[in-house]
Parts: structure tokens; sequence; C-alpha cells
């Protein structure tokens, strides 16, 4: 009897030892895209590459010496078949709701905050399933408009 406590124990504490291990590697799966946006009103990386259902971690900066109020950058990822354009006209206007516009929410498939110069934030999502060139943007007044877009390329 003791020793099949003994047995029990010992497999009980490997397991509790291992599961951590195991769900570690399962983050290490999960690719890591860096992205800052800039002063000059454009990403460093305007291309995205990823696989139907694949997830991805955004690692998103905003590199500026300037005040939050007249710089600040986020990426906004749009379905396939949305009016890019005027998804950033809209959401210009749209300062409440982190200059996305409510009538667009729908057809947005990811997005950052609004980040002023020196803030950072990380997130995960997982890539559409659909193949096709996914627009990105950042919706701050102004900077659509300055070519601060991108592509999420599904294939």
């Amino acid at each position: 009897m003791k020793r099949t406590v003994k047995t029990v124990i010992t497999l009980f504490t490997a397991l509790l030892i291992a599961i951590p291990a195991f769900a570690q590697d399962a983050n290490d799966d999960i690719r890591t895209i860096n992205i800052k946006g800039m002063d000059n009103m454009k990403f460093d990386k305007t291309l995205i590459e990823a696989e139907p259902g694949e997830t991805i971690k955004i690692v998103f900066e905003t590199v500026s010496n300037m005040p939050p109020q007249a710089m600040s950058h986020n990426i906004a990822i749009v379905d396939l078949g949305t009016d890019t354009d005027a998804f950033a006209q809209a959401s210009m206007s749209a300062r409440d709701n982190e200059f996305i516009a409510p009538d667009y929410e729908d057809q947005v498939i990811f997005n950052t905050p609004m980040l002023g110069g020196g803030e950072s934030v990380e997130m995960e999502f997982t890539v559409p399933e659909t193949k096709g060139d996914y627009n990105f943007v950042c919706t701050f007044p102004g900077h659509y408009m300055a070519g601060m877009v991108g592509v999420l390329k599904v294939q």
C-alpha cells in the first residue's frame, strides 16, 4: 500500500511539473510580429504574411517624440470587401471610440488601441480562414491619407 501511495505521489508530482512545460510549448507556437508606427506616418512593416486560422501576436509600438494629441497610432485590420477609404474617413471623427467608426466595427477583424509615443501593446488574434489580402491602416486623423497602410496576406 505504501508503495502504491508513493507511486501515485511521484506520478502526480511529475504531472504538475510537466503541465507548465506543455503550456509554454503551446505558446511558443504563436508567431510574433513586431510593428512600429512612426512620426513620418508610416508603419515600419507593411506586409504580414500568415496562414488561414493561424494565431499571431502583434507587438505594436508608437515611436514618437510628439504629444499624443498630435501623433498617435493604431492598427486596424479590416475584413475582405471593406471600403478601406470610407472606413478610414469615417473613423477619423470617432475619437470617443478609439478612432474606429461605429458603423464599421463589424468589419474590423483586429485593432489595437490608439497609442502615443513610447507606448506599446501586445495582442493575439486568429487570422481569418479565408485567403486574401486584408488591409490594415492607422485611423488617427490624416494618417491613412498620408500612406499609413499595410496588408495582411493570408495564403
